[in-house]
């Protein structure tokens, strides 16, 4: 685990269990992670922890320690942190035990405890999990994590180069954790774990917040949609009733076959070579129907010639 995501965990936990308002200074004191910072340093890390829970909603709240109202502290009400009981069926909560053994964290099928918090219990023995996997590098995601809530630059190596980037955002998109940034004025997308050794650089508010830059939309469109050239060409591709279903999975489109049951769709491509690499991976069951000239660009790299 990370250090930032263990050290707001040991906050959390410290605030709900101490059951009063405790002083920042008690914080500093008690909480593993704050310990041999200087006073500056605590300050900048305490207001980041903080301005983290609140942000995922945890209700941290400023109260008076006593009641002469000389010192004030923080806590977590109870009361407005616990969840309400969902009143889940036995059906509904097979199915969420299901969905916790089938998604990993950090390479790792999730624990039982949560489920059996909702009501729910161990219903089958030896289940595996399947195949989606939430990060395999919790500590690469907690660095780059934090310098993108910090607004501070990141540098890194990548596919064998030095990097100096802008962070702004973490997404999940087709099993794979990335990074969104900036990196000379130009939005560029990287996967997390083909980042080497990522270390925050420079100070905090480095850059500003980019209110155009949609990261969900950036990490879950496809390769060739995003490229060089500034106006899309219109590919239409055919695919085979073996591959029909797995191609609209992969584009997110309902399925929409032909009497055959053959899939033809056409796409926005703005990257030649991303799209071609892409229409290869079907082999000899996807077809590029038009325009010529890209039809003889994937023919031209099946033959080698370019």
């Amino acid at each position: 685990m990370s250090r930032p995501v263990e050290r707001i965990l040991n906050l959390l936990a410290f605030l709900l269990t101490a059951g009063r308002p405790v002083t920042a200074d008690e914080i500093r004191h008690t909480v593993a992670g704050y310990d041999q910072q200087s006073d500056e340093a605590f300050r900048r890390t305490f207001e980041r922890d903080k301005a983290t829970l609140r942000r995922l909603g945890i209700p941290l709240e400023i109260r008076p320690v006593d009641r002469w109202s000389v010192e004030q502290g923080y806590v977590v009400p109870p009361d407005r942190y616990r969840m309400p009981d969902p009143d889940l069926n036995d059906e509904e909560r097979a199915a969420l035990w299901l969905a916790a053994q089938v998604v990993r964290i950090g390479g790792r099928p999730s624990g039982p405890d949560a489920v059996l918090k909702l009501g729910g219990a161990r219903t089958t023995a030896g289940v595996e999990p399947l195949v989606v996997n939430l990060g395999e590098e919790p500590d690469r995601l907690g660095v780059l994590y934090e310098a993108a809530v910090d607004r501070r630059k990141v540098a890194f190596r990548y596919r064998g180069r030095d990097r100096e980037v802008e962070p702004h955002g973490l997404g999940h998109s087709r099993g794979h954790w990335y990074l969104v940034g900036r990196e000379d004025d130009e939005v560029r997308v990287f996967r997390v774990d083909r980042i080497e050794n990522p270390n925050p650089v420079g100070p905090d508010n480095a850059f500003a917040p980019d209110p155009d830059l949609d990261v969900r939309a950036v990490v879950t469109a496809q390769p060739w949609e995003a490229g060089p050239e500034d106006e899309p060409t219109p590919v239409i591709v055919r695919f085979d009733p073996e591959v029909a279903w797995w191609a609209s999975r992969r584009l997110g489109i309902d399925r929409q076959e032909s009497p055959d049951g053959s899939l033809e769709v056409t796409l926005e491509v703005r990257h030649l070579e991303a799209f071609i690499g892409w229409v290869l991976s079907f082999g000899d069951q996807a077809e590029v129907v038009s325009p010529p000239e890209v039809r003889q660009a994937v023919v031209d790299r099946i033959r080698g010639v370019a």
